[in-house]
């Protein structure tokens, strides 16, 4: 019967969500009414919420977290810094008179976003408010823009430093100490961020090759889709630098500093945040003013993570009260087909619930329900995160409830019907990513 309870409250949390209430209060008001309603009929046990404080102190004293606000003062800054629009008319200059050369250029200055800020929603919109008005004037296929723009934007969802690989890092790092301990391993083994970071450079590049090689079949078979800029001219070397040099040199700062050891995400988050502030004063965007836009920007992204992280412990406490997980654990590791059926099935959960709750929720509410017994079957959790990104990733592209759809679709004139066109291509790439990584794990221990 205590499974019934949990079950009831996932749905109430979800139908919740779904009517438009706030994520954060909507995980610990309904939380909490299930608990005040199941202590009343003897079916939860109040001791769970007593465990609360001790739950938030480890939230507040958790130095990985630190990283969030970090990478998100980062992320804002070069965004008013003016590091897309710079980057993007230069590489378009550069590539734009041979054909397909701006929808190239666009995968390239995607990419070297997602490895400069790691945020996605504003990637996809600094994209299309840059990108989408260049290509439609230029003749280019409105489907294919809309596909390579979404596509591009989303590459933050994987490339490092990517928030979501953040927050994976700390929950599956639970999540494998308590898989462990469960498994009599008394000495556990960690899994760390940076784990996560380097384990997601290769697929993270191959994500990228794969959408060029779509690019280059289409540019084959249908030039007429992509054709050249017509009034492209080559800048020259100095100005192609100036505009390449500061997400290259952001990379090597934050990345190089993490892969090779010198410095912890959250230490390189703010020897990334101090280049970007000198970024910015560089190009002559750094003021007072400026400065309190991106700390207030700060704040709000940082109070809505933690307000969610405060709400999904919350709900966590109710749903084991309810004996949840361990309903959880009993279903899945009793399929039919073993290992395999369940992580399918897990992925599939992943990939709907995308539709409904951004990757914060679903990091902090369902990871640290399937994480344990996925990783209990001898899944790495290294692979198991970036696995899980990918999916995550897939879910905001496709039609119709895609997050990054409706990104893009608010910042332009383009046709639904346009826009879901595009995006299948792309989608179809990352599921076919998730397969090669399923066939060749080894793909994450390369570095």
């Amino acid at each position: 019967m205590e499974a019934w309870w949990a079950l009831l409250l996932f749905v109430a949390v979800t139908a919740v969500l779904m009517a438009g209430f706030p994520v954060a209060f909507t995980l610990g008001g309904v939380s909490l009414w299930f608990a005040l309603i199941g202590f009343m009929t003897g079916w939860f046990d109040a001791d769970f919420i007593a465990a609360l404080p001790n739950r938030l102190n480890g939230i507040l004293s958790n130095a990985t977290l630190m990283a969030v606000p970090v990478f998100v003062f980062m992320g804002v800054v070069l965004e008013k810094a003016k590091l897309a629009e710079s980057l993007l008319q230069n590489m378009a200059a550069l590539l734009g008179s041979r054909p397909g050369g701006l929808g190239f250029a666009l995968l390239i200055v995607g990419m070297l976003l997602a490895a400069s800020t790691g945020i996605v929603g504003a990637t996809v919109v600094t994209l299309g408010l840059l990108a989408m008005p260049v290509m439609q004037k230029n003749g280019y296929d409105p489907a294919l823009s809309a596909g390579t723009i979404c596509a591009s934007g989303t590459l933050g969802q994987i490339i490092p430093p990517s928030i979501v690989l953040v927050l994976l890092g700390d929950v599956l790092s639970n999540a494998y100490q308590q898989a462990q301990l469960e498994l009599q391993v008394f000495n556990p083994k960690t899994v760390s961020v940076q784990d996560l970071f380097m384990g997601a450079l290769i697929p993270g590049l191959l994500l990228v090759l794969l959408y060029a090689f779509y690019l280059f079949w289409v540019r084959w078979r249908r030039p007429e889709a992509m054709p050249a800029m017509a009034t492209a001219e080559r800048p020259p070397l100095g100005q192609i630098l100036r505009s390449l040099m500061p997400p290259l040199f952001l990379i090597l700062a934050v990345l190089g500093s993490i892969i090779s050891g010198f410095a912890t995400p959250t230490e390189a988050a703010s020897v990334g945040s101090m280049g970007a502030l000198l970024l910015a004063a560089i190009n002559g965007k750094l003021s007072v003013s400026m400065l309190r836009e991106a700390l207030q920007e700060t704040v709000k992204v940082t109070s809505m993570v933690f307000m969610i992280l405060i709400g999904a412990a919350l709900f966590s406490l109710v749903f084991k009260g309810f004996r949840g997980d361990e309903a959880v654990q009993h279903f899945l590791t009793n399929l039919p087909g073993g290992e395999l059926m369940a992580l399918l099935l897990v992925m599939l959960i992943l990939f709907l619930l995308g539709f409904i709750l951004d990757f914060i929720e679903i990091t902090f509410v369902v990871i640290p329900i399937v994480g344990p017994i996925l990783l209990m079957m001898g899944y790495d959790p290294v692979w198991l995160g970036i696995m899980i990104a990918i999916n995550l990733q897939t879910s905001f592209l496709t039609p119709p409830f895609g997050f990054a759809l409706f990104y893009l679709r608010g910042v332009s004139d383009i046709s639904t019907k346009a826009l879901y066109k595009g995006v299948m291509p792309f989608i179809v790439l990352q599921l076919l990513m998730l397969v090669v990584l399923y066939h060749y794990p080894q793909l994450v221990d390369l570095l």
